[in-house]
């Protein structure tokens, strides 16, 4: 049956067998390469993996920098940053258009085209407009998510259900009181769903530009180490993305849950 549900234990139990599945699946690739290469830096193994974390945590003799903490500051410092602008900026415009025409006939065509352009292929504009600083990182991760976190503000304002909107205004509710006691509470589980799925493209928005123009962070310190072929600092750099990402993603909906509890129900 579509949507029947499962017993808890056998959901845990699925989940523990699909990552065993996946290191298992790793263990046997970097077994098999090592055997036809012992020397091989592309698929390292548990040993080589391990000895990768270690030269990530290790201070540097010279200045006493540590790789992981200089690159976790300043990645997600960034992005947190560029978050930010973006959420607040969709929120602002998107219940601006959702509840008046007069912003809606205005702003939704220019949102509708800028969220079709890939932030990562107007790099060089954002070289241009702010340099290579911090502030083009914030400016290139808001530039991705707010067109589209606000078009999904907009049209969930236009699921509000009328009813609501009159009952409110007939229990003598001010236009201001409308918008944040009800459409905003009403829209705001769908926001922050929508907020979990903008993450990840985010984070490539933010690892790209690095890539490119950093001097610091995770997208710079995975370039160099890829160049030199150290695979064995690379792998963990992407583990700690997917770990940040997923604690990110856990936060929200637990935010969600607490915010929202009728919603979750």
């Amino acid at each position: 049956m579509i949507r029947n549900p499962i017993k808890k234990k056998w959901a845990v139990s699925l989940g523990i067998l699909s990552i065993l599945i996946l290191v298992g699946g790793y263990s046997l690739l970097s077994h098999f390469q090592h055997k036809a290469n012992p020397d091989d830096t592309t698929i390292p193994g548990w040993r080589q993996l391990s000895e990768g974390v270690k030269k990530a945590f290790k201070p540097n003799d010279r200045t006493g920098e540590v790789w992981v903490l200089d690159d976790v500051k300043a990645t997600f410092f960034r992005l947190f940053l560029g978050m930010f602008f973006g959420i607040a900026g969709a929120i602002v415009l998107g219940l601006l258009m959702g509840c008046f025409k007069i912003f809606e006939s205005f702003l939704v065509p220019p949102l509708s085209l800028i969220a079709k352009i890939p932030p990562t292929a107007a790099l060089a504009v954002f070289f241009v407009m702010v340099g290579t600083g911090t502030n083009m990182y914030v400016m290139m991760i808001a530039f991705g998510v707010l067109p589209i976190l606000a078009q999904t503000v907009y049209l969930s304002v236009k699921d509000v259900p009328e009813e609501l909107l009159h009952k409110a205004y007939t229990l003598g509710a001010t236009q201001t009181e409308v918008i944040w006691n009800i459409i905003f509470r009403f829209i705001l589980p769908r926001f922050i769903d929508a907020i979990r799925l903008q993450i990840g493209p985010a984070m490539v928005y933010l690892i790209a530009a690095e890539m490119v123009c950093g001097d610091v962070g995770f997208g710079y310190r995975i370039r160099l180490q890829s160049r030199l072929l150290n695979m064995s600092v690379v792998y963990p750099y992407l583990a700690l993305l997917a770990f940040f990402g997923f604690a990110i993603d856990y936060s929200l909906r637990l935010l969600q849950k607490k915010a929202c509890a009728w919603y979750a129900g």
